[in-house]
């Protein structure tokens, strides 16, 4: 799948796969709103609102109040593609929610995943 076509994907269709990816694994939608949240600055009730909306994946990121500075500490592979080597910036920060998503699953505690 090129760039492209992640970044023109609609928010509101990969949410619910972060989401059931978690739940899979016992955990919370809470803590993928927390997650996302901490690398975004966006608030809950900012991901509910762009739910609702026709807000793209790139849309999603580029528009994100402050990326969390600590997000660089974010490492290692994520679909066989260490996170740390991404060269394309948008392509970075969608890698690290889907590393950060894959963390949780594998229970990781929320500490550890926030880099605290």
């Amino acid at each position: 799948m090129n760039n492209d076509k992640v970044y023109q994907m609609d928010f509101s269709k990969i949410y619910p796969l972060l989401v059931n990816k978690a739940k899979k694994k016992g955990r919370t939608e809470a803590e993928v709103d927390e997650i996302i949240c901490w690398l975004t600055g966006y608030q809950p009730e900012d991901i509910k609102t762009i739910l609702e909306k026709q807000v793209s994946y790139a849309e999603f990121f580029r528009n994100a109040p402050e990326l969390n500075a600590d997000r660089h500490l974010i490492k290692g592979s994520i679909c066989g593609i260490r996170v740390e080597e991404i060269e394309e910036p948008l392509m970075q920060e969608i890698r690290y929610l889907d590393k950060l998503i894959d963390e949780l699953s594998k229970g990781k505690a929320m500490d550890k995943i926030l880099r605290k």
